[in-house]
């Protein structure tokens, strides 16, 4: 097995602390636990922060830095360069010099940077282990550049996250409980938490091009999932936000799971966070309609479909086709209420045609031809 590990490319300084953090909380922090147990002190600890650096990552370097999804007061900006580099995730700067290379060339193998077609376990995490390519020009980060809190935290971001990372959890176990709680705080609050935020955040480079749906746009392997939005913080709908990178907003839908989306709009409400971008519900329709349009089609030309599943389907874009003509018209027209009510009946029409292409009839016939 070691024999196909290709040595000579890995990147030895990350590979040491992803494996070494990693080893450590499936060794240490249960050895901890067995010994001295857990207390409502670690517990709370890990939960803030998880969320602290968690937040930092999605609000701040993700939909902050890498999208300009909206504008922030120099505090915010401090604090999750602050508590963002505590989740050793590489500088801002970097992030988002990444991170755009990845919207602008997914799926391309050679220019995106974590390639799900490259594999899972690349898109994962391998991307960093084997991560040997010289550091990028940041000539798509030049806006970033010019703020002097990203530079400063680029230039010093590894002693920032040692230091919040590991000495602040070290130093508030310390004053708890002394010598024995300083080192579970290391080890709950620091260690164990940096591990699994990490694998968290690598979740939506490679679970959220593999499982899920695409609602808005099968134009690229990004899917959207409400299990990725739970341990995401909300960056599951990853569908949404490959079609509609600059909306502050993930789960666009009011019942998603998007407490991202929730911290950025109640920051605004107090006035730390600024003109939020936000796609109009038309674009966002539009976008539904013509990708269930298309799934349609394809399950329509599907050999082996059955005459009640085909009889279904057409129905079903009739409705569709109808919804859509009645809601150019209102648009037409200009009357408000007739526009919602036009963009109500479209919206139900594309929630019944997505119910229609989950219909366990549309599988029977290969189910059947499965049988021997």
């Amino acid at each position: 097995m070691f024999s196909r590990i290709p040595f000579e490319r890995v990147n030895w300084l990350i590979s040491s602390f992803l494996i070494g953090t990693l080893a450590l909380a499936l060794t240490a922090v249960p050895a901890y636990l067995c010994f001295f147990g857990l207390d409502r002190f670690q517990v709370a600890l890990f939960l803030v922060m998880f969320a602290l650096c968690g937040f930092s990552i999605t609000l701040g370097y993700h939909r902050l830095f890498s999208h300009l999804s909206f504008q922030a007061h120099w505090s915010v900006r401090l604090l999750v360069l602050v508590f963002g580099a505590a989740a050793f995730e590489n500088s801002a700067l970097l992030w988002a010099c990444e991170h755009r290379n990845h919207h602008k060339h997914v799926d391309d193998d050679d220019q995106d940077p974590y390639c799900i077609s490259k594999g899972l376990f690349h898109a994962h995490i391998g991307w960093l282990l084997f991560k040997l390519d010289p550091p990028p020009p940041f000539d798509n980060v030049a806006d970033l550049q010019k703020d002097p809190l990203v530079r400063w935290q680029h230039r010093h971001v590894q002693w920032i996250g040692a230091g919040v990372a590991f000495g602040l959890p070290s130093v508030l176990g310390y004053l708890w409980g002394g010598w024995v709680s300083a080192l579970g705080a290391f080890l709950i609050g620091g260690v164990a938490r940096v591990v699994v935020l990490q694998h968290c955040t690598f979740c939506i480079n490679s679970l959220c091009h593999y499982l899920g749906r695409q609602p808005y746009s099968s134009r690229c392997s990004a899917r959207d999932s409400w299990v990725m939005a739970l341990v995401t913080l909300g960056e599951g709908y990853h569908n949404y936000h490959h079609e509609f990178q600059h909306d502050y907003r993930n789960g666009v839908k009011p019942w998603q799971f998007d407490p991202t989306k929730w911290l950025i709009w109640t920051l605004a409400k107090v006035g730390l966070v600024r003109k939020l971008r936000r796609v109009p519900d038309e674009k966002v329709a539009w976008a539904e309609l013509n990708e269930v349009q298309r799934q349609l089609e394809v399950q329509l030309d599907r050999p082996g479909l059955s005459a009640a599943s085909a009889a279904e389907l057409r129905r079903v874009c009739q409705r569709l086709q109808t919804a859509a003509q009645r809601w150019t018209k209102c648009r037409k027209g200009g009357n408000t209420d007739t526009l919602q009510q036009g963009l109500a009946e479209l919206r139900q029409a594309i929630a019944v045609a997505t119910v229609a292409l989950r219909w366990p009839v549309l599988r029977k016939p290969e189910r059947l031809a499965a049988q021997p």
